[in-house]
């Protein structure tokens, strides 16, 4: 790992501003010259300000009402909304679409409220990518990030989808600017520029996701249930057609954000720098000395020996201690080079799960702000 990479992951308190100004240290990694000033932020000790974005995608998740869930989260400080059906279900799209453009103007709104959770509202739409994807069913071919039902009760009310309201009223800025492109398309080019700009790879995208109405909501319960073991994980990523591997891989987006006590019962980030997508997440399980903690809501929770601020969630461990899932563990603590080109493979596969892509469309790798 470069010094400078490793550095900053170490440090809980970073000047992002003092690592901008300074071109020479920035030119030292690729990499960490495409994170966003914002985004080179350690975490705080204390409780955020506002919101939270919690962790990331993949065992986001779920039965918070039986208090046996956990999925990274948000707090609700944003003035929200459920919104009713459109007069149509299909946003109607126009020819000529900027995704470029959109994607700039999303990546101008991350870190426009330095008091939210941990500098960034990155993590926070990478759940929402996550959680409208993530619903896909491969029998049945419904689910998906086609349609973008979470828009509508009663999936915006599931349990699992709790706090990303923040996420959804924050793109309502955007889309009220590009009216043409539908909310499919457009929760998940914001993930894809989360998880860029954050200084995560490159991820391919395309078009082509059309809005649907409230009846095609799908079913609460589509989402991992952290109280369950990597029997149940498997299950519910084997529905959406993921191998071992790939489930491994999505997992390593938790080095984003952080769990909250009022949303999943959980509390506390991953790696000591939640705002920059690394491999550290799979360094810390593999190589740190993890003792259960308990929970004043009854529950419990894996933290760092040596640090008490850092968690991972009761599945997470019983996924490491399974030797199917613990190599994949061990090979990307070890090469993140190989982590970042499976998890860009992999979450762009995630992303277009049930969407309806004519053969034709576009494949668009965008450009960082900082290029």
């Amino acid at each position: 790992m470069n010094p400078l990479r490793s550095t900053l992951l170490k440090s809980t308190r970073i000047n992002p501003r003092a690592l901008v100004a300074s071109g020479s240290i920035l030119g030292a990694t690729s990499r960490i010259g495409g994170i966003r000033a914002a985004g080179m932020r350690g975490y705080s000790t204390e409780a955020p300000k506002k919101g939270g974005s919690g962790g990331l995608v993949f065992l986001t998740l779920a039965a918070l009402g039986a208090g046996a869930g956990y999925y990274y989260n948000s707090t609700q400080t944003i003035k929200t909304k459920t919104l009713s059906a459109p007069a149509t279900g299909k946003t109607e799209k126009k020819k000529n679409i900027d995704y470029q453009q959109v994607y700039n103007d999303i990546a101008e709104m991350l870190d426009e409220d330095s008091d939210y959770d941990d500098g960034s509202y990155g993590p926070v739409l990478v759940r929402l990518a996550w959680h409208a994807s993530g619903t896909y069913d491969k029998d049945t071919k419904t689910g998906g990030s086609n349609g973008a039902t979470m828009r509508f009760a009663p999936e915006s009310k599931h349990a699992a989808n709790n706090g990303l309201a923040i996420a959804r009223d924050l793109m309502e800025k955007i889309h009220a600017k590009y009216p043409e492109i539908s909310y499919g398309d457009l929760w998940t080019l914001a993930g894809v520029c989360a998880v860029q700009e954050l200084g995560g790879p490159t991820i391919p995208w395309r078009s082509g996701r059309e809005d649907a109405f409230e009846t095609s909501c799908t079913p609460d319960g589509r989402l991992p249930d952290a109280g369950k073991k990597e029997d149940h994980i498997r299950d519910i990523f084997y529905r959406m057609g993921f191998n071992d591997q790939e489930i491994v891989a999505l997992a390593g987006a938790h080095a984003l954000g952080r769990c909250h006590p009022d949303r999943s019962g959980f509390e506390g980030p991953w790696q000591e720098a939640p705002t920059v997508f690394s491999n550290e997440y799979f360094k810390a399980i593999s190589t740190r000395k993890w003792v259960k903690k308990d929970l004043k809501n009854g529950g419990w929770q894996w933290v760092d020996k040596n640090n008490t601020d850092v968690m991972m969630l009761p599945a997470e461990i019983a996924m490491y201690n399974d030797k199917e899932f613990k190599k994949y563990f061990d090979l990307y603590a070890k090469d993140e080079d190989k982590f970042f080109k499976d998890f860009a493979a992999v979450f762009q596969k995630l992303l277009e799960l049930g969407v309806p892509f004519k053969g034709d469309e576009k494949v668009y790798h965008f450009k960082r702000t900082t290029e």
